[in-house]
């Protein structure tokens, strides 16, 4: 004798599976939304072997759709109550600021970018570095803390970029942008004076936006600190320049279709994007004087020693 609860659950299931050919179509797009946001989660956490042509990440995208594929057919009764919970996570995750539909659509677009478009790190290995150069003078002239200093970098992050939308969990790394946009443009180069290290404190660069690599170093560092960034400053041979710290590789996906396809379209057109990737895996962005946009060149490879504004 059938169950009169069993049979009830029955009815209702039933009345929430979809009509032919809808199922087939919606099964499909639910495959694809679901997708992306996935394998955006997987690429972004998994170690890259570097395999040629993407391998990897080609037949884990092909393992997920075919997963996902016949994980849904197997529950496609309730496909459209699935479907209704997937819109309802999104669209609350849009409305209160968290991760949502545009996330989705930029984290996409910066992972395809990136893996189009892929950078040859230079890798620091800490035991070579050397003790770094007048430590204690650069560090005391990264005046970070100075209201004028301050003042200047806040004010390139109201004139660069401010109309750019969506991105917001971006926001310090698009400000430092600008910072560096505001300085690279302006930025004159004078020499030392003869058989002298003269080492300008910000404060003092900020009147002109001149001097030497050490002193634009020390200027650009201490401006993305005052905005809450995190710089740090490379001797090489005879150079000096500022790095900022960007994140980890998901991160530098971000940055390199930020700075190639949003920001510095004509600057870096065509152009290779620099970094280091230090001994914890965090990546470093070039923000050297040379370029006009960041991840310009080195102007000399081997590093000798690296300063940390903290």
């Amino acid at each position: 004798m059938p169950n009169p609860l069993v049979e009830n659950i029955k009815k209702k299931i039933s009345k929430l599976s979809i009509p032919k050919p809808w199922d087939s179509i919606i099964l499909f797009s639910l495959v694809i939304l679901i997708e992306i946001p996935l394998f955006i989660i997987i690429h972004q956490n998994l170690i890259d072997p570097n395999w040629p042509f993407h391998l990897d990440r080609i037949l884990i995208f092909i393992v997920i759709l075919i997963s996902l594929f016949l994980f849904l057919r197997f529950i496609k009764r309730i496909l459209l109550f699935a479907l209704i919970i997937y819109f309802i996570v999104l669209g609350y995750g849009t409305l209160i600021g968290n991760y949502g539909f545009l996330n989705i659509y930029e984290d996409y677009r910066s992972m395809v970018y990136s893996m189009q478009d892929n950078p040859f790190p230079q890798d620091v290995i800490i035991s070579r570095l050397l003790p770094f150069p007048n430590k204690s003078k650069v560090l005391k002239a990264v005046e970070f803390s100075n209201p004028g200093v301050r003042n200047f970098a806040v004010k390139a992050t109201t004139k660069h970029f401010t109309d750019l939308k969506g991105y917001r969990e971006n926001r310090k790394m698009i400000q430092a942008f600008a910072v560096f946009k505001e300085i690279n443009n302006q930025w004159n180069y004078v020499n030392d004076p003869i058989g002298q290290e003269y080492i300008a404190a910000a404060s003092e660069s900020l009147d002109h936006l001149s001097g030497d690599c050490d002193d634009h170093a020390i200027f650009m560092s201490a401006c993305i600190k005052s905005i809450g960034g995190t710089p740090r400053i490379i001797h090489t041979q005879g150079h000096m320049y500022p790095e900022m710290l960007i994140g980890n590789k998901a991160d530098l996906e971000t940055a390199i279709y930020l700075i190639k396809e949003v920001l510095f379209k004509n600057e870096a057109k065509n152009k290779q994007i620099y970094y280091h990737i230090d001994e914890r895996d965090q990546v470093w962005l070039n923000l050297d004087y040379t370029a006009r946009y960041p991840g310009g060149p080195f102007m000399s490879q081997e590093i000798l020693g690296e300063l940390t504004i903290n």
